[in-house]
């Protein structure tokens, strides 16, 4: 068949836009507490093929417009993969949010939505990465997210260890880990199998295209120094609203006025001092109240405001308050303002009642982003790290995920 000029352009125009990149796309501001879990409670579903993913979100117009979601099947490197829809979906996506309700007993109206993926509308037939988008009625993207599926056919050991650079012998932690085949048959490992490496979930700072350092029969060894390595940083600061009329360690005052305002104590930096270990989750947050028996659509929206003091250190960079919370973006409400009566830096953010990680990163007038900056780097520091193993044989038309690994670095060693 041949093509005239018009055809050909048009293709060659549409080529690089077939290939881009699916980063995640934050939803706009009346939006938020966007939550995707899979089996467990950490807002990053992994789940194996066959199980669920649930989501779920709050449109603060409460005006119960119409939502649709789609599914996009992605190779290794997040572009997306040369499979037909039919070929990873059994049925058909692009089908309305039926789930959705508005809040009650709130002073700040809603309307909450919920997904559950496989319905009885489409399931998942393949593994790999996948993309869930987000549209409203007029076909506009509001938000995406980023979910994976796997097969357990290969299992990974893995440990995490102190730098052995002895300028980062206190800042950094190493991944060091295998892939043991057992009866999987691979051909050609070092061409066929890719690993992904994230530190808490967090894909800005993930490590991409690491060979192993060796094969042992069916086993790929990787103990690396250098390029499994992460910056430890500093456990998250914490709050908790469960309870709208209560104070606590972490909250110094509580005002009503159209909203519930929580006052956050002055936060401080944390970089100089020494490391100091109490429990948090990772930068996530946990929706619930006590006020209702259902956080999802009882749970009330409160103003938090947070103030941490300027330092020189700081100069004309940007500060944000940065969770998972609104998925780690950078945006002007959470950036901090000054505030020439207290000498702070100082934002408020409109969040739902619940359990909540955040800390306090810097951007310089460059875009550059420095996440522990203000509360420092620690080898001590407990992360959580996820192994992702992809494998594509010749002539395959996707990566696959083949097995995955979680370490945790409770347990670090020398």
């Amino acid at each position: 068949m041949r093509l005239n000029l018009k055809q050909l352009a048009f293709l060659l125009l549409c080529a690089p836009i077939f290939a881009q990149v699916q980063y995640e796309v934050n939803p706009p501001s009346h939006i938020l507490s966007v939550r995707f879990t899979g089996p467990t409670e950490d807002q990053f579903p992994i789940i194996q093929l066959g199980e669920g993913v649930y989501l779920e979100f709050d449109d603060l117009t409460a005006s119960e417009q119409d939502y649709y979601y789609k599914i996009i099947h992605c190779d290794y490197d997040w572009t997306p993969s040369t499979l037909l829809k039919s070929q990873y979906l059994d049925g058909v996506d692009n089908q309305r949010i039926i789930d959705y309700a508005n809040s009650y007993n709130t002073l700040q109206p809603y309307s909450n939505y919920r997904l559950t993926i496989p319905n009885q509308n489409v399931r998942l037939r393949v593994s790999g990465n996948y993309v869930l988008e987000v549209y409203n009625t007029d076909g506009d993207l509001q938000f995406s997210r980023r979910f994976i599926v796997y097969q357990d056919l290969v299992k990974v050991r893995g440990e995490v260890k102190r730098s052995r650079d002895f300028q980062f012998l206190n800042e950094k932690q190493v991944v060091q880990f295998s892939i043991l085949a057992g009866d999987f048959e691979w051909i050609n490992p070092k061409q066929e199998v890719k690993v992904a490496i994230l530190q808490n979930y967090y894909w800005p700072t993930a490590k991409y295209n690491i060979e192993p350092q060796y094969i042992l029969g069916n086993q790929l060894v990787y103990k690396y120094n250098e390029e499994t390595s992460f910056y430890g940083g500093n456990e998250y600061l914490y709050f908790d609203t469960k309870d709208l009329r209560a104070p606590s360690a972490q909250i110094s005052k509580i005002t009503v006025g159209d909203l519930y305002n929580h006052i956050l104590f002055t936060d401080r930096y944390r970089y100089d001092e020494p490391y100091t270990y109490f429990p948090d989750i990772n930068g996530d947050f946990v929706v619930r109240t006590i006020q209702g028996t259902e956080g999802s659509r009882e749970a009330e929206y409160t103003e938090v405001h947070f103030s941490l003091p300027y330092s020189q250190m700081l100069g004309m960079d940007d500060v944000y308050v940065f969770g998972k919370f609104n998925n780690y973006a950078l945006q002007e409400e959470n950036r901090l303002k000054f505030n020439k009566e207290t000498g702070n830096m100082e934002t408020v953010i409109l969040m739902k009642q619940g359990f909540y990680n955040y800390k306090y990163v810097i951007e310089d007038k460059k875009g550059k982003l420095d996440l522990n900056a203000i509360s420092g780097n620690f080898h001590f520091t407990e992360n959580n790290y996820l192994i992702l193993v992809y494998y594509r044989r010749f002539g395959d038309l996707y990566d696959s995920l083949i097995g995955i690994g979680n370490v945790n670095s409770r347990n670090i060693s020398n």
